[in-house]
């Protein structure tokens, strides 16, 4: 997972609450289960109409947002089920971050665990960051210092979780978490084990005979 420390990038306004993962990622694409490859499905039916062309009015299809790596979204965006496609199309689109008032909490554990990062602001910062990306002003985010910039010099602060925090600042996901967190006991573990029960590490030809 590529690590999140800061990004400067367009933000693309959409003021929409209660955008849902179904609106991210419709269901009838839950069939496929790679995790790249899946820009065309993020938004799918908001951005392309019934013969597949692109929708001229979609905030990612008009400049100057085309490209945008930062949306900035309505209240509880990302409710509904828990598809962990969503964030991965999302990513493929080329997003790393969204800032919104407030996510749907599985939506949110998705994001992180998948490199993009949820900025909850409350209402009065969200809404000078909302008026930002709609005139399509660039935001500069800084993950360590818990920042966003804008092009006026406003900073508007945020906070996240200590643990997610340095998952998306060393690029873990919830393995990498666990193998740093946990390394000494699963490297404890493993000693007594390979003295226990010594044919679980033995290759399967030796194992076999």
């Amino acid at each position: 997972m590529t690590p999140f420390t800061t990004l400067r990038s367009v933000a693309a306004p959409l003021p929409e609450a209660d955008v849902d993962t179904d609106i991210l990622f419709p269901a009838r694409f839950l069939v496929i289960t790679r995790k790249t490859g899946l820009a065309d499905c993020a938004f799918h039916d908001r951005r392309f109409d019934a013969a597949g062309h692109e929708r001229p009015d979609f905030v990612l299809h008009t400049a100057p947002w085309r490209g945008a790596q930062i949306l900035v979204a309505g209240p509880n965006f990302g409710c509904g089920s828990s598809r962990e496609q969503a964030p991965w199309a999302l990513a493929d689109l080329g997003l790393r971050c969204i800032v919104a008032p407030g996510f749907g909490e599985i939506f949110e554990a998705n994001c992180i665990n998948n490199g993009l990062l949820p900025v909850t602001l409350p209402e009065p910062a969200h809404a000078r960051a909302m008026a930002a990306a709609q005139a399509g002003e660039t935001i500069a985010v800084d993950l360590p210092r818990g920042e966003l910039r804008l092009a006026d010099g406003t900073v508007l602060s945020f906070t996240l979780g200590e643990r997610q925090r340095q998952a998306l600042l060393n690029g873990w996901d919830e393995i990498d978490r666990i193998r740093h967190e946990e390394s000494e006991s699963i490297a404890a573990f493993e000693k007594r084990q390979r003295s226990t029960q010594p044919w679980l590490y033995e290759p399967a030809e030796t194992a076999g005979r």
